[in-house]
């Protein structure tokens, strides 16, 4: 009996301190496939306070057909077969933090933007140095080629346009754009979010 009590007040207190968490506070991871001048995904862990102002720390990853690769470059039946996951791509890599502001776009709350404003350390890699194998093999690919590598800073522009459908679980289009001293990238991401994403209808 003095067990059951004891489950009973932990089971309890639990869901108080849920409730009251929830009152004020979301916290979700959101992913999503991004389109753009490359493509590719992000991942991001967001807070969000009051319902008004936010937080996101996330990663940005995108590739694109090479801008200086050769009009003849052939990848071979070898890379071929791998679908051309290791043929040579333009690479830019983003570890962001943004800071945002929330606003309702219905009552329910069902739709919401998220406009966020923050910083990112860029990593790009762009395959370089192209030279031509003179060879008639179709097996592998017909140039070498190696990767240049810069890091920079960059500024992040993201107006999300969040759908939470649920308490726990919502779908997101996430406008972004990404300036830094070498490239931009321009795309919308479309994914899902997962986690305590609003307060709970009373």
């Amino acid at each position: 009996m003095k067990r059951t009590i004891i489950i009973s007040l932990f089971i309890f207190s639990i869901e108080w301190v849920h409730a009251q968490f929830a009152e004020n506070h979301a916290i979700y991871f959101s992913k999503e496939l991004n389109f753009g001048n490359y493509i590719g995904l992000n991942a991001d862990l967001n807070y969000v306070y009051k319902e008004r102002f936010s937080l996101k720390i996330g990663y940005n990853g995108n590739i694109r057909k090479p801008k200086s690769q050769p009009e003849d470059y052939s990848s071979g039946l070898v890379k071929g077969i791998l679908l051309g996951l290791e043929n040579p791509y333009d690479q830019m890599e983003n570890y962001q933090i943004a800071f945002g502001k929330i606003g309702r776009l219905n009552k329910s709350g069902t739709v919401r933007i998220n406009f966020l404003v923050g910083v990112g350390y860029t990593v790009i890699r762009e395959p370089e140095n192209w030279q031509k194998i003179e060879s008639k093999s179709l097996i592998a690919e017909n140039y070498t080629w190696n990767y240049k590598r810069d890091n920079t800073a960059s500024l992040i522009i993201n107006p999300k346009i969040e759908f939470p459908l649920t308490w726990i679980f919502g779908l997101t289009v996430s406008p972004m754009l990404e300036i830094n001293k070498y490239s931009v990238y321009y795309g919308v991401g479309i994914g899902t979010m997962v986690g305590l994403l609003r307060k709970p209808v009373k």
